[in-house]
């Protein structure tokens, strides 16, 4: 499970980086300043790299065996400025607690 969240991580940061780049710079360009050229990069890369994350969150929730609330909650996270750092700090947390609930306590000898 260490590598899907390794993706989940990735793509989690990298959607947002992207998400912000297209609402605060390029959304004031298109509208403020008639210059669309930022939306039209970022937001066709923002659309295909959300894909990713939506396939990366669904792999990482497959593995720890969330149930479907959770998997939705955290698949939206990507379509809203910042919400997906919160949610990629949540779901590490999440991962490392239930990866120490099964790591079985050593035996004392």
């Amino acid at each position: 499970m260490g590598a899907a969240l390794t993706r989940y991580r990735v793509i989690a940061w990298i959607v947002g980086v992207a998400l912000i780049l297209l609402v605060v710079i390029g959304m004031p360009m298109k509208y403020g300043f008639d210059n669309p050229i930022l939306v039209e990069t970022v937001g066709q890369a923002h659309g295909f790299l959300y894909m990713l994350y939506l396939v990366a969150a669904f792999d990482l929730s497959r593995r720890a065996g969330w149930p479907l609330k959770r998997m939705v909650l955290v698949m939206l996270a990507g379509t809203v400025p910042f919400v997906s750092f919160y949610a990629e700090r949540r779901v590490s947390g999440w991962v490392t607690a239930d990866r120490a609930e099964r790591t079985p306590e050593p035996v004392a000898g």
